[in-house]
């Protein structure tokens, strides 16, 4: 019925990580058919001057922005078309461009063909893409003057301007993620480690938006934490919160497991975990992982953390299983220097992968490609006109060898 939501539609309210907007680039201003009338000058010859261009349709990112939300409620995003051209030579005014802020993780998509744009995610503050180019602007009928046509009585109209429909997501930017069932711990950990405050509350799906947080290491270094819902089994096919949010995680360095060892699921928790990401792809199985065996404060969970550890290391042997109790405490610090050298290690295998590409894009084989020869072109403000030799057929009397400058 109208009107009506589920509360899955309102947990997605709260947290905007998705947008379907319309940009539109502006028209490039006509070109003007004007004649030079002052007393005195019989015949003062063609004088129309140049459209302008249309504004542009521009990315740019922003990183004081941490959702799509400011996206919500405008869906259609259109640059100024240019101004007319005017008599007495005068240009028309370019349009103005229009700027749509994202914050950084942003991946720009074609909604209709879902061919990729541009991925923001190692985008510096104030890094912009342009969309869609403005259509350029007409020439008025002083550029068609000649010894033959003293007075031309046509102009170039503007070039119209583009239209693209554009999908935007979001993918929140942490270092590591968190993973595992509802009320298996994960906020109270966040809590612990960071100075995030998520809900915490004695039963399930008390985390209905992603959390982050901010571990800090020394004075230099920080890592930030990423708690999405609890996944549930059935995830993969669209079961619970947990799908929609996986894709956050997605570009972490690093998965944090989570395993409840004083419920009676214990022993399958880790490998229904494993199943509902391997479904999911995105190479998020392929991550490295540390496992934590929550809640061994309970009667009996120290025990299921001694089993469920010793199920890994026979299946995972490089895997590290640390049974800690968030509750009190227990092998906390132990897990928090195991996250922080996990990190670490990540980022330095990360920095030499870079190194290492930046070195071939510069060896002396990659840079006798480049060409060393020059050609003239127009100047600047020409080439943001309408020059096409075609537009000129449309007008009658018109020669496209007197038509345009070349």
């Amino acid at each position: 019925m109208p009107g009506i939501f589920s509360l899955k539609d309102v947990f997605m309210i709260q947290f905007a990580d998705e947008a379907l907007i319309t940009v539109r680039s502006g028209k490039g201003g006509n070109g003007c058919i004007s004649f030079r009338r002052e007393k005195y000058i019989p015949n003062g010859g063609p004088n129309g001057g140049d459209g302008g261009r249309g504004g542009d349709v521009y990315v740019c990112v922003r990183r004081n922005l941490r959702t799509l939300a400011h996206l919500r409620h405008r869906q259609v995003f259109k640059a100024q078309n240019g101004q007319d051209g005017m008599s007495w030579n005068r240009f028309g005014k370019d349009g103005e461009d229009v700027f749509i802020p994202v914050p950084p993780g942003t991946t720009i998509r074609n909604a209709d063909t879902g061919e990729l744009i541009r991925d923001f995610t190692e985008e510096s503050d104030g890094s912009q893409l342009m969309i869609l180019e403005g259509g350029k602007g007409g020439w008025g009928n002083v550029h068609f003057k000649s010894s033959t046509n003293q007075a031309p009585r046509y102009a170039h109209p503007g070039k119209p301007g583009k239209e693209m429909n554009l999908r935007i997501e979001l993918s929140i930017m942490a270092d590591v993620g968190l993973v595992g069932f509802p009320n298996a711990g994960k906020s109270s950990l966040l809590e612990m480690f960071t100075n995030a405050r998520p809900k915490i509350a004695p039963y399930p799906f008390t985390t209905k938006i992603p959390n982050l947080g901010v571990l800090h290491v020394d004075q230099d270094k920080d890592f930030i934490i990423a708690d999405i819902p609890g996944i549930i089994e059935g995830a993969s096919e669209g079961a619970g919160l947990g799908l929609r949010f996986l894709k956050h995680i997605s570009r972490t360095a690093a998965l944090l497991f989570m395993i409840d060892c004083s419920d009676t699921n214990y022993l399958s928790a880790y490998s229904s975990l494993k199943t509902e990401l391997e479904k999911y792809g995105r190479g998020l199985l392929e991550k490295p992982r540390i496992v934590l065996c929550n809640k061994i404060d309970v009667e009996g969970a120290a025990e299921h953390a001694e089993e469920v550890a010793a199920q890994i290391k026979a299946e995972e042997p490089d895997t590290a299983v640390i049974a800690v109790s968030v509750l009190e405490r227990k092998n906390i610090e132990n897990a928090r220097r195991s996250i922080i050298s996990l990190v670490e290690k990540m980022d330095l295998l990360s920095s030499a992968e870079k190194n290492q590409d930046s070195d071939s894009k510069n060896s002396p084989d990659s840079s006798n490609s480049t060409s060393t020869g020059t050609s003239s072109a127009k100047s600047s403000f020409l080439a943001s006109r309408s020059v096409d030799s075609s537009m000129e057929e449309q007008f009658p009397g018109s020669d496209p060898s007197e038509g345009a400058y070349s």
